[in-house]
């Protein structure tokens, strides 16, 4: 281990303390208003990442010189940023956001349950699970617009199922991709070189996932059926239908950015016509979430930078663990890193078991709901819902607590079954 190692891990740590810090660093600000801009900087959860990714790189900078450090940036892979920020923006419009509600809506009208349970039920174990052919962040988007729209923004919700609906939402969100090859950054890592297709991820994680993904779903529902059968339907102004061209644009639009996932020149010049689109045609248009797409993408900027500087110390611990440990272990390292580098790393092991194989994944996307940093779409849902929390902020602790009973019965799911 060199010192920019060392450094590299001193900053992680003190960027994992800074996410459970956010709301000292608003409190600084009431206190001391003549700096309220910066102490509301350091209190935006997505900004901590990236701040401390900025700290490294200026480290590296003094102690090795300017070449070292931006050649150790271009070495970094910050494909899946600027996907998550394209996938937002697009997923996040009025069309396809209204045509997934409509979805939502026809579906929930066959589940027998009443009033908003029934909507509720849907959005937690439908939308996931669509995130195995729209990719996981896409289906967080619309997942969280849609549960802040008709469930957090009616009023008298508790903190208790705002919490308890997050922690299901993050851990559905990161099983719900496991039923492709493709959706879920942990799976994307490994199922090329492990040569893992879609009947692969069918018989081995499909249908374990399904069934964690709805009893998660049936459960946190049913706790919560005497509140969500008493909130109020949110009133909406009436909408303009939009034309039918408009949302099979829009439909297009989101098939390519998601067939082209892999290929950033590809995705970002489709989201810039995408932005020109909307520029032309505002009547068809809500606001597009270009700041959060924007937080999101410096967030998971900021890991990329700092986990680059973790291997020294993960890879080792993975390859000292044997199939029975590495589920559990992967659980838990992914709450503190992200899970994909998890896979990633374990990708990079030669001659390993396919039971290790598979318990290595396993444990990444079970325990992907457990911190925002664990799972690369938990930063959309926590920028989309936080704004309804108290204080506007949602404490680490809170989502670890709720996150903690679906985490289990995914585990059951995956390793019990």
């Amino acid at each position: 281990m060199n010192h920019i190692q060392t450094i590299g891990t001193s900053l992680f740590a003190l960027a994992l303390l800074h996410t459970f810090s956010t709301r000292f660093f608003e409190r600084m600000a009431h206190r001391r208003p003549d700096h309220a801009g910066i102490w509301h900087l350091l209190g935006e959860v997505e900004v901590v990442f990236g701040f401390w990714a900025m700290v490294l790189v200026l480290a590296m900078m003094v102690l090795l010189g300017r070449t070292p450090a931006t050649d150790y940036l271009d070495s970094r892979d910050f494909t899946e940023p600027m996907f998550v920020f394209a996938i937002m923006v697009v997923a996040g419009s009025r069309a396809v956001l209204s045509l997934t509600r409509n979805a939502v809506d026809a579906v929930a009208s066959v589940v027998p349950l009443s009033g908003a349970t029934a909507f509720y039920f849907v959005a937690l174990a439908l939308v996931p699970l669509l995130g195995s052919l729209i990719t996981e962040p896409a289906a967080m988007t619309l997942a969280a617009l849609m549960l802040r729209d008709r469930i957090f923004s009616a009023g008298g919700v508790s903190q208790r199922l705002k919490y308890a609906t997050l922690g299901v939402l993050f851990v559905n969100v990161s099983i719900g991709g496991t039923l492709t090859p493709y959706a879920a950054p942990p799976v994307l890592m490994v199922a090329a070189k492990w040569n893992w297709d879609f009947g692969f991820m069918l018989s081995h994680f499909g249908w374990r996932a399904s069934l964690a993904v709805g009893v998660n779903a049936m459960a946190v529902t049913l706790l919560f059926r005497r509140e969500l059968l008493g909130l109020a339907r949110v009133a909406r102004g009436a909408a303009n239908p939009l034309p039918l061209w408009v949302t099979v644009l829009h439909v297009l639009f989101l098939a390519a950015v998601v067939g082209f996932a892999h290929h950033p020149p590809v995705f970002m010049g489709l989201l810039l016509f995408f932005l020109g689109f909307a520029k032309a045609y505002p009547a068809f248009q809500d606001r597009l979430m270009l700041r959060e797409g924007l937080l999101v993408a410096f967030f998971l900027a900021g890991l990329v930078v700092l986990g680059g500087q973790q291997q020294w110390w993960l890879e080792p611990l993975l390859r000292g663990m044997d199939a029975n440990t590495v589920y559990f272990g992967a659980a838990a390292l992914t709450a503190v890193t992200d899970n994909a580098a998890l896979t990633y790393l374990g990708s990079l092991v030669e001659g390993l078991s396919d039971e290790f194989k598979l318990a290595l994944v396993a444990g990444a996307v079970t325990g992907g709901g457990l911190t925002v940093i664990a799972n690369a779409p938990n930063p959309a849902g926590f920028a989309i819902l936080r704004g309804h929390f108290d204080d506007q902020a949602i404490h680490p602790l809170g989502l670890l607590l709720a996150a903690i009973p679906p985490t289990l019965v995914a585990a059951a799911a995956f390793r019990l079954i």
